[in-house]
């Protein structure tokens, strides 16, 4: 997803006057929102005399580039690494399962059914799976165990590959690009929030957070913990504030300030309560009205380790508010990164980020190759 409007934003900001815009942004994130001024005066353009100064401020562009700089082969062990509890839980299963096997028998494809539930791929997608085995080996296309592991991945891949939607189609053609991300507690999304806001601002672009959950206790004070540490604005009110009018006033500044990117927080209790649902859709309104268009991207922050109860929440989240991304936490922690494949399947909507750790670089955009490779590597 960064990647995509990171593509978007230079063909928004072609024209030269917009390109000169974008390090004041990134100074305005670190620095609060009264430097706009300050950063004009610190471009290169007071030290053109000497020759040799100029290359120094130009230096700074870099660091931004250097993150994807790891080695792929890297970033696919680290995510291999990462992803171990789940491929223990499925592919060594299935490896084991094939072992010697010459044949794809009924038993055989018994056998892998229930391999594939018990790794949350879910009843849906696994039956899917194993009725379109059963028509290839019927079609004599598929003739071997090793042959219809290769078939199983390639189908996965494509669930995975169908659900993924291009940003161009949710990104905004002028002014901020404004995702909320909604949530039941304990998933993970204030986390997720900084670690995002802390990918945008690496890549450049500035950054308001908007603290809209004002019924948890210490969740505005979370959110502005996250923002001291990465630099940017937290838009709040005390505890118990209406949420719409928080997030009325956040879009008011942020317009005023040419933010680039507005990351709403939203309340996460118990996602069965209908008042919950009803104010995640006031906000929304709220969002549309103010910012025609806005929220461009309402983001769901599951927790991969709920396994099957995921499901129900981004069905009901999604009837709510209409779900157009997803982030999945804590792949690192559960045996069940099926969940990845089900929900895919099941809902058609595009993984942006998921979380394989603590650190702040382990929110990972989300890549389906990487992923299925990861998840289907054996012997490791």
């Amino acid at each position: 997803m960064l990647g995509w409007f990171k593509k978007k934003l230079q063909k928004i900001t072609d024209t030269p006057a917009e390109a000169a815009e974008q390090p004041a942004h990134g100074e305005s994130t670190a620095a609060g929102s009264d430097q706009t001024p300050p950063a004009q005066t610190a471009t290169p353009e007071p030290i053109s005399p000497p020759a040799e100064s100029s290359p120094s401020p130009a230096a700074p562009p870099p660091p931004p580039p250097q993150p994807p700089q790891e080695p792929k082969s890297s970033m696919l062990q680290r995510l291999k690494e990462r992803l171990a509890k789940s491929r223990e839980s499925f592919i060594q299963r299935v490896d084991t399962l094939f072992l010697g096997k010459k044949v794809i028998d009924d038993d055989l494809l018994d056998e892998l059914e229930e391999i594939l539930i018990t790794a949350d791929l879910g009843v849906t997608t696994t039956q899917d799976l194993i009725d379109t085995a059963r028509a290839q080996v019927k079609r004599q296309e598929l003739s071997d165990p090793q042959a219809l592991k290769q078939a199983i991945k390639q189908r996965i891949l494509d669930y995975i590959l169908n659900s993924e939607r291009p940003a161009e189609l949710v990104m905004p053609a002028t002014g901020p690009f404004v995702i909320m991300v909604v949530g039941v507690n304990g998933v993970g999304k204030t986390t997720t929030i900084g670690k995002m806001a802390h990918k945008f601002v690496k890549s450049g672009q500035s950054v308001m957070l908007v603290a809209g959950d004002t019924f948890r206790a210490a969740a505005v004070e979370q959110l502005q913990i996250w923002g001291k540490r990465i630099g940017v604005e937290v838009v709040a009110q005390q505890t118990g504030a209406d949420p719409s009018s928080v997030v009325y006033d956040a879009l008011d500044a942020a317009r005023a300030r040419n933010y680039d990117v507005i990351i709403v927080d939203t309340a996460g209790r118990l996602h069965t309560k209908v008042n919950l649902m009803e104010e995640l859709k006031k906000i929304k309104r709220v969002m549309d009205k103010k910012l025609p268009g806005a929220p461009h991207e309402v983001m769901l922050v599951l927790d991969a380790t709920t396994g099957q109860n995921g499901i129900s929440q981004a069905r009901l989240f999604n009837e709510a508010v209409g779900i157009t991304g997803l982030a999945l936490t804590k792949l690192d922690g559960t045996a069940k990164g099926g969940i990845v494949v089900n929900i895919c399947h099941e809902f058609n909507i595009p993984i942006r980020f998921i979380g394989i750790g603590e650190q702040m670089e382990d929110l990972r955009d989300f890549d389906a190759n990487e992923f299925v490779e990861a998840f289907f590597a054996s012997g490791e």
